[in-house]
């Protein structure tokens, strides 16, 4: 069984699983956001993670679960939703799991609760955890992880695994934003950088991402977490690369981050206000500023994870995108 079949990782993730002749079972909110393959392919159950009936149908006679279903966005006008979601819908997914005997759930959270480095030392597995988080994403996936150590206690196998930044060709929806990102840049859409531009976040293609999950299925050991990462790179060095494998690189202004909190800020008034969804607000500003170096050197070792390099994974990307460009252009010519 699958959960978040509809998003980024998700799909690429049923459809990886559907290649390898595996029956899948997919629980989703809308039918009509899976692709026509996994539409075919799956077994689709009707309902969302937080009604326990329809947890209980799609998990009827499954062996294995992943969990990557949860709320991402960075505001929402129902303040309980986040909690409700990622932390109360991954309790459901648990007692389900424990009742229905499954043999392994892979949990996916976030390199995002590991803390931030303000020295750019690497964070890994053994790093502290923060006593406080900026988002309440930060907040509740570390709150599902907690639920799922306390399930290992009960005798269920439940792995985590802490997915990075990730990008590369698959929906372009809001769990793919570094992909957008991608795409806006090559078109000369892409102005900006927050402040100096030496902050380091993590980039994982999704190639890697996809197996890591199948990986930590196979071989991961219960109750442990592996950083799903790639490449540590600086916003500058992000977009130079972009700029290399494109060929082409465009002029970035470096904005002051006191101009963009000024501009965060009113993003937050008009979301508190007026329910306008913002673009960012001050603690995703905040949390986008910090330095977010990680190792998955644990996976690597212990899972057999393999990282492409952010070079190879921008190449890739920006293929794909191209070629969806003409193939979008065919299809309006038709």
């Amino acid at each position: 069984m699958v959960t978040g079949a509809t998003g980024f990782i998700g799909s690429r993730l049923v459809q990886e699983l559907i290649n390898r002749q595996i029956q899948v079972n997919v629980l989703v909110r809308s039918e009509k956001k899976l692709s026509p393959e996994i539409r075919k392919s799956a077994s689709v159950f009707p309902g969302d993670i937080t009604n326990k009936e329809a947890v209980d149908s799609a998990m009827e006679n499954c062996d294995f679960v992943f969990h990557l279903a949860g709320f991402a966005n960075i505001w929402s006008k129902d303040k309980t939703l986040p909690y409700r979601t990622n932390v109360e819908g991954t309790k459901f997914i648990l007692e389900a799991a424990l009742k229905n005997s499954i043999k392994k759930v892979v949990f996916t959270s976030s390199a995002g609760i590991f803390p931030p480095s303000g020295q750019q030392k690497v964070v890994n597995e053994m790093s502290p955890l923060p006593d406080f988080y900026l988002t309440d994403y930060e907040k509740t996936k570390r709150a599902a992880e907690e639920l799922c150590i306390e399930f290992c206690s009960k005798g269920l196998n439940t792995v985590i695994v802490n997915p990075s930044r990730v990008y590369g060709p698959g929906p372009l929806n809001k769990s793919n934003s570094v992909t957008i990102l991608i795409k806006k840049y090559i078109k000369g859409n892409w102005h900006i950088i927050p402040g100096n531009g030496n902050q380091i976040g993590n980039y994982a293609f999704i190639d890697d991402v996809v197996n890591g999950h199948i990986r930590a299925l196979e071989k991961g050991t219960s109750g442990e977490k592996y950083i799903l990462g790639g490449t540590n790179a600086s916003y500058n060095e992000f977009f130079d690369t972009i700029g290399e494998v494109k060929g082409k690189k465009y002029r970035l202004l470096h904005l002051p981050i006191p101009v963009v909190s000024v501009f965060a800020a009113f993003e937050q008034f008009c979301a508190d206000n007026f329910g306008k969804p913002p673009l960012i607000t001050p603690h995703w500003l905040k949390r986008y500023s910090q330095n977010r170096p990680v190792s998955s050197q644990k996976a690597i070792e212990e899972l057999s994870y393999s990282v492409t390099p952010l070079t190879e994974g921008i190449e890739k990307t920006i293929i794909w995108l191209n070629l969806m460009k003409r193939e979008n252009e065919k299809n309006c010519y038709k």
